[in-house]
């Protein structure tokens, strides 16, 4: 069921995420970015938070492991979603990552589906099955 990913896809390959920084520790930044240690104050953030993530890279997996939870990309099609009602069957949404219903996706199917939605991530489905589904989503 798993969708592959086509080269003409141009779905962002990251998500803008805010944070706020004290005035020192902002200062500091900028200081090793003005020393060339780091392009900017993204590339900076981006690599301390690997490197937090990296540290935890054992909880992470048997966290994923225990929760049974997909990690990437899963795209939802709705191929893949007819398949599973005239299957009987209820999904189970569990992302790390991007989780994406297509457009062409009906509130209607989708109920009769998707039982559950978990994403540690990014959801992206169409204001009308997000609001469909609104009870549904963890």
């Amino acid at each position: 069921m798993a969708a592959i990913k086509k080269s003409g896809d141009r779905t962002p390959e990251n998500e803008k995420v805010t944070i706020n920084l004290g005035f020192v520790d902002l200062g500091r930044i900028d200081l090793l970015v003005q020393e060339g240690f780091y392009a900017n104050r993204s590339d900076f953030i981006r690599t301390a938070i690997r490197k937090q993530l990296d540290g935890h890279v054992d909880a992470l997996g048997k966290s994923m492991d225990r929760h049974t939870m997909e990690l990437g990309l899963r795209d939802f099609s709705r191929a893949d979603l007819e398949a599973v009602r005239d299957a009987g069957e209820m999904l189970h949404i569990k992302v790390v990552g991007l989780a994406r219903i297509d457009a062409d996706v009906s509130a209607e199917l989708a109920l009769a589906t998707i039982g559950s939605i978990t994403v540690l991530g990014a959801l992206q489905a169409s204001t009308e099955l997000k609001t469909a589904l609104a009870d549904r989503i963890r």
